[in-house]
């Protein structure tokens, strides 16, 4: 999602490149001119642009095609389950695409092994204020490996006309005033419904219940003397997973084995509250291709999520970035497309999109009362995963969920489920 105002736009039709194609390597060489440069560049992104944004995409190739007549941008559109599958069989051979999309909590193992070419974050529109959890996700040993390209976080999303019932005329501001519509909700529809779920949280939502950690001062690991170790069983991510656990325990009716994959048809059902979610999601809960309800069109809107901790509660920053191949032939026209792409007018174009820009300057064109007004206010305090070599492999063997689930269903006290995930973190999070 981005919109773009070029600060190296003026000119660049007559822009002279220092570097040569791979290839061409004698003294002897001279710099090609842009006019002269030929052949294709070939940009791997997600399906996202193609359904969301497919104008901004033409419009920058466009652009590019400009600056560089003989060159041709071959676009490929990759589903998210199959995408890093594909990158890795490329990257194993010789052919490989010139740019990469990358979701920012993917980046780790490829930098680790080297896969990205760094590249100069001042060729880069607003580099100086990109979100931590894009720029973070982007660098290793002090160099950047690729470029922030926009973001998305959680919110609250609640039904404005069950809040009208109860008297309350507006969204929680604070956590007490989360917890008081809470209980009247609870108190008004809960006793008439046994199914209805004041607040939407199964005991699975581990986006959300890292959130909690989080916003309590915690982490899920923390690296010392070079390795990673679990730190769930910390007292500060503890008492953020008791917080957590109080919340569902308090308002939630429902599944606790359950994760949050078909919450929009489970909230569309009409038996919650409120939730926490991303801001899609609030339509998706009235369309019926998602299960939701049709008829509770314009009965939902989002607010910025307090936390116990009196701050917004910090949400994990979900977002790409784009990379470029260590092994591609044309890395500086690579880095060419991708500023275009990510500059300030590109960003806006995401704005009106619906979706968060990669930079803290740009979040404040976000409309305030738009459906992503909140997500905006809250992605300041975003957060990604560990960065580390073996989180994926964390991820993959599903050590959060089945701690949450043992937390949520009794099985386990907070205490003893937590100090079981950090031994079974601690086991595969240094491996890569």
């Amino acid at each position: 999602m981005a919109e773009r105002i070029s600060r190296f736009a003026a000119g660049v039709g007559t822009l002279v490149l220092l570097a040569s194609m791979a290839g061409c390597g004698s003294g002897d060489d001279k710099p090609v001119p842009a006019a002269e440069r030929s052949g294709d560049l070939t940009v791997w992104l997600t399906v996202d642009a193609q359904e969301s944004w497919p104008d901004l995409v033409s419009e920058v190739n466009a652009r590019f095609r400009k600056a560089y007549p003989k060159i041709k941008v071959r676009v490929q559109y990759q589903q998210w389950t199959s995408k890093n599958q594909k990158i890795d069989a490329a990257l194993a051979g010789q052919q490989v695409p010139d740019v990469v999309e990358m979701g920012n909590s993917e980046t780790t193992n490829y930098l680790v092994n080297g896969a990205f070419a760094p590249v100069d974050p001042a060729k880069f529109d607003h580099s100086e204020e990109w979100l931590g959890a894009l720029k973070d996700a982007c660098r290793m040993d002090g160099r950047t490996y690729c470029v922030p390209y926009y973001a998305g976080a959680r919110v609250g999303i609640y039904r404005t006309d069950l809040l009208k019932k109860v008297g309350v005329a507006h969204a929680p501001r604070s956590y007490p005033e989360l917890l008081a519509d809470l209980d009247k909700l609870k108190r008004k529809f809960g006793a008439k419904d046994k199914n209805f779920s004041a607040f939407y949280m199964p005991g699975r939502y581990w986006y959300a219940a890292m959130a909690f950690v989080k916003d309590a001062g915690g982490e899920m690991a923390v690296k010392k003397d070079g390795r990673w170790h679990g730190a769930l069983s910390s007292a500060r991510s503890v008492a953020g997973l008791t917080a957590w656990k109080d919340l569902l325990e308090a308002y939630y009716v429902g599944d606790r084995s359950k994760d949050n994959g078909d919450e929009p048809a489970v909230v569309g059902q009409g038996r919650v509250g409120m939730f926490y979610g991303n801001t899609w999601e609030a339509k998706a809960a009235t369309d019926s291709r998602s299960g939701g309800d049709p008829a509770l069109r314009g009965r939902f809107a989002t607010f910025a999520f307090p936390g116990p901790s009196g701050e917004l509660l910090p949400p994990f920053l979900g977002g790409s970035t784009l990379a470029i191949p260590a092994k591609s032939e044309n890395q500086d026209l690579a880095g060419d497309w991708i500023r275009m792409f990510t500059d300030r007018t590109a960003q806006r174009r995401l704005i009106a999109a619906d979706t968060l820009p990669n930079n803290t300057a740009q979040l404040r064109e976000v409309a305030a009362g738009g459906v992503n007004g909140p997500a905006a206010r809250a992605a300041e305090r975003g957060w990604v995963t560990p960065l580390a070599p073996g989180w994926g492999a964390v991820e993959k063997s599903n050590v959060l969920q089945e701690m949450l689930q043992d937390i949520a269903t009794g099985k386990q006290s907070v205490a003893d489920a937590a100090k079981a995930a950090d031994h079974r973190i601690d086991a595969v999070i240094n491996e890569n």
